[in-house]
């Protein structure tokens, strides 16, 4: 049995993803509808057999703790466990965490209690399906001390990317962070006869890593002051000799860093066959359980491409290339295209509603037009409002809602009145 525990990075402050993350960690942004960010890489390791998980938090964790405490919960037999390390203050540090190499180095005296000989290193933000068993196998057939997942990358994306040389061994003699384009020549790697016709012959850091156990315990002691894995660890490591090994993955994936990032991942999954596949019954995608009825539909509403989550309650006339969350409540003939709205999380009574007549209710009123926009949770739209984002509108920042490349982004809980127009 291969003895592997994971740890996985929280993320820091998320400022390109605002205002998604001005209430909420990266790794907790809400995707697909029923989903969170961090139920990727859990899922992952869950379908790959690793079944020890520590998530890494800091930064606006109140939701993701309370996300992962009432998810994931193991029974006595598998022994597993997803357990949440919180940067804390301790007599040897007083500091917050500074990087990711800081926040795996501080959390030694926790996971280090564990019996493990390798440990895997994720991030929290991703878009992807990998089986770390494979990953693993191959770094133990390397005798490697550092195997790092790395993705063939055309020149465009590779200045923005950490570019690993790799030898005809599969090993990495060189590493170079976010290289200028004219230092590209000399960073070409083996890749697939696929990926060379695609022009793709760079290999870029895909931020997932395995140490063996000793190789990272010595690596924390010789650069105390390292904070940082990409930057720092993995060139001193190739540096001073280390055997550091890649594996080569070569199915989805994507960063999402930025707002264009997440939206365009969000709306992919609307496509006829997804690049990400939400429907694999071998590798499926978990999160919490929350028992709410089917999704209900009045009025005849038209779906064409649409993801629409349970406990939905839906009079409008259209929804297109576009994802409804959980709760959401739609008006009559009221228009979604290209959009994500992301529900809410309670339910409003018919009392509660009648009560407070002079409120807009929450969810998305009747004779709305919503279009190439996200609607954060608990939004409240009032009647005939329409959104129409798109390169037109440049970027700003309001208290209701900002406009990030051509993304129109309402802030959770934000009141947009009746006939409001943002286009």
């Amino acid at each position: 049995m291969i003895k592997m525990i994971c740890l996985i990075l929280g993320g820091g402050a998320g400022s390109r993803l605002f205002p998604l993350t001005e209430k909420r960690s990266k790794p907790a942004v809400p995707i697909g509808g029923k989903y969170r960010l961090i139920d990727i890489p859990i899922s992952n390791c869950i379908n790959s057999g690793v079944k020890r998980m520590f998530v890494l938090t800091q930064y606006n964790s109140a939701s993701l703790n309370a996300h992962i405490k009432n998810t994931y919960n193991f029974d006595i037999f598998t022994r597993g466990f997803v357990d949440i390390l919180a940067a804390e203050q301790t007599p040897s540090s007083k500091e917050w965490f500074q990087g990711t190499a800081d926040a795996v180095r501080q959390s030694r005296q926790h996971y280090e209690r564990q019996d493990f000989d390798y440990i895997l290193l994720l991030s929290g933000d991703q878009l992807y399906q990998m089986d770390f068993e494979s990953m693993v196998k191959h770094h133990i057939e390397m005798g490697a001390d550092i195997t790092i997942a790395c993705l063939p990358v055309d020149a465009r994306d590779a200045t923005g990317f950490g570019i690993m040389k790799v030898n005809e061994e599969g090993y990495i003699p060189r590493f170079i962070e976010k290289p200028n384009a004219d230092e590209l020549p000399n960073w070409v790697s083996e890749v697939s006869p696929l990926n060379k016709k695609r022009g793709r012959n760079y290999l870029a850091s895909m931020g997932i890593y395995i140490f063996n156990r000793k190789a990272i315990s010595d690596l924390f002691d010789q650069y105390p002051h390292a904070t940082d894995f990409g930057k720092e660890i993995i060139p001193s490591a190739i540096g001073e000799g280390r055997k550091v090994a890649a594996y080569q993955y070569e199915g989805y994936w994507t960063d999402i860093g930025t707002i264009h990032s997440f939206f365009e991942a969000n709306i992919e999954l609307t496509d006829h066959i997804p690049s990400f596949n939400l429907f694999d019954s071998q590798r499926q995608i978990y999160t919490r359980g929350r028992m709410l009825p089917p999704a209900k539909f009045y009025g005849g509403t038209q779906l064409n491409r649409a993801l629409i989550a349970e406990g939905s309650i839906i009079h409008a006339r259209l929804i297109e290339g576009s994802i409804i969350g959980l709760r959401s409540r739609l008006g009559e003939n009221t228009v979604i295209k290209d959009s994500i709205v992301m529900g809410n999380d309670t339910y409003q009574t018919l009392q509660e509603i009648a009560l407070h007549a002079d409120e807009i209710p929450l969810g998305v009123g009747h004779y709305c037009h919503i279009e190439h926009a996200i609607l954060d949770k608990d939004c409240r739209i009032g009647n005939n409002v329409v959104i129409k984002g798109g390169e037109h509108l440049p970027d700003i920042d309001t208290d209701e809602y900002c406009v990030r490349d051509g993304v129109v982004v309402v802030k959770k809980g934000a009141v947009l009145p009746e006939g409001t127009r943002i286009m």
